[in-house]
């Protein structure tokens, strides 16, 4: 039995990609048991990395049991039905089209299960656009992000996938809300929409701009403080690394001559001074960066109380003693590699993080689950015979380019 505040709730998860997927990690990490609902082919994360599994699919179906069927086979449909009469939450980011053909809608499950609680991430929410598709950049262009995320002069997206990860979260938030509600159907029937999503993670920009429009007689966006504060960004060290700098306040900036032997020019003291010769400063704090080796520079903002970190490449992101201290990472094998996941950091809330698993193999629990819905072997094997439903092959290749170990050194 799996540990948590969640512990001993059923999740149903029809998910792909990372919006539904995400949102039901964080439940499984609370303790919930997520049974993944995959079609014959997996969902799309297990086929990005050289035919194999992405980064995305490990990082978010660990602890999940993978339930492969085509629900498009009465076979399949009738085995989804038996499973939502005995599920507790239902968490998917179909399409609005592709969950009402395969009958993955609050009124059926609801009529199959009068208590559940189902949680539909689409791309849009009520309005004109409700039934269409969207996708996590599409909702940064739609909500203003993307337009001043100019790298080259042109739009682009962020990178991550934030708001599918936000929509997760605020998808994780409802289904908690609701299971702490009066459980009305009201409040069991949840909409997240990637584009909602977006739009109340823009609200600082949006309330900015609304303000600078008023105040100016024209729109205007709040500048981040790295493109309009001097000496708050990233400098490289005289021995090749980059050190990110804090510097907001005129106190900031005095600790940080400080430490660095710069005299205090009084013409320099006030932030609107240093925004007015802007760049003159930043050519100070790049110079004064220059001359010191990471570990020296360090020494001496610690010992002025500067704002600083390393910036990290990803390979080097969980070998830092803070990452290491506690029980923030589980190791874990999957299809003979090793992987280190990152935890929810929720503490006690969890459980053990020692009870983390592996993601699941396509339709590794396919069996199992069908027999404990009531299935005889017999009637498994002939569900599997025609096609309504998929075992895992334990002796499949998933990534098309395995590591030779012998040759890693």
């Amino acid at each position: 039995m799996k540990s948590g505040i969640l512990a001993g709730k059923t999740v149903v998860e029809l998910g792909s990609m990372i919006a539904a997927p995400f949102a039901t990690h964080l439940l499984n990490q609370l303790g919930a048991d997520v049974i993944k609902i995959e079609p014959p082919a997996g969902e799309t994360t297990r086929k990005l990395v050289r035919g194999g599994p992405s980064g995305s699919y490990i990082a978010f179906n660990r602890g999940k049991r993978s339930l492969c069927l085509d629900m498009a086979a009465d076979e399949g449909q009738a085995a989804f039905r038996k499973l939502i009469a005995s599920t507790d939450i239902v968490v998917q980011n179909l399409s609005p089209s592709a969950a009402r053909k395969l009958g993955a809608t609050f009124e059926v499950c609801n009529a199959i299960n009068p208590d559940i609680i189902f949680c539909h991430i689409k791309g849009y929410g009520a309005g004109p656009l409700e039934e269409r598709v969207a996708s996590n950049p599409i909702a940064e262009a739609a909500t203003g992000v993307m337009y001043y995320n100019r790298p080259d002069g042109r739009p682009a997206r962020l990178g991550p996938s934030y708001h599918d990860q936000f929509a997760g979260c605020y998808a994780a938030i409802a289904v908690l809300s609701a299971l702490m509600s009066d459980r009305s159907q009201d409040k069991r029937d949840i909409e997240i929409g990637l584009y909602e999503t977006g739009l109340h993670i823009a609200a600082r920009d949006l309330l900015g701009v609304q303000l600078k429009t008023q105040l100016l007689g024209r729109p205007e966006q709040e500048p981040s403080a790295e493109f309009s504060i001097p000496g708050y960004g990233a400098y490289e060290t005289r021995d090749g690394r980059w050190i990110y700098l804090v510097m907001l306040t005129d106190e900031h900036w005095r600790k940080f001559c400080a430490a660095t032997g710069l005299t205090v020019d009084p013409e320099l003291a006030a932030l609107r001074q240093r925004r007015a010769r802007r760049p003159d400063v930043e050519a100070l704090v790049t110079a004064a960066v220059a001359d010191v080796d990471f570990d020296d520079l360090v020494a001496k903002l610690d010992a002025n109380g500067v704002g600083h970190t390393e910036v990290l490449p990803l390979d080097r992101v969980l070998e830092a003693p803070q990452a290491k201290s506690g029980e923030k990472v589980s190791d874990f094998g999957f299809a003979g590699y090793d992987f280190q996941a990152p935890e929810l950091p929720l503490g006690p809330l969890l459980g053990p993080v020692a009870e983390s698993l592996p993601p699941p193999y396509l339709g590794e629990h396919t069996a199992q689950i069908l027999q404990d819905l009531g299935y005889t072997e017999s009637q498994v094997s002939d569900i599997v015979g025609h096609g309504a439903a998929v075992v895992s092959d334990p002796d499949a290749q998933l990534w098309a380019k395995p590591r030779d170990r012998a040759t890693v050194g």
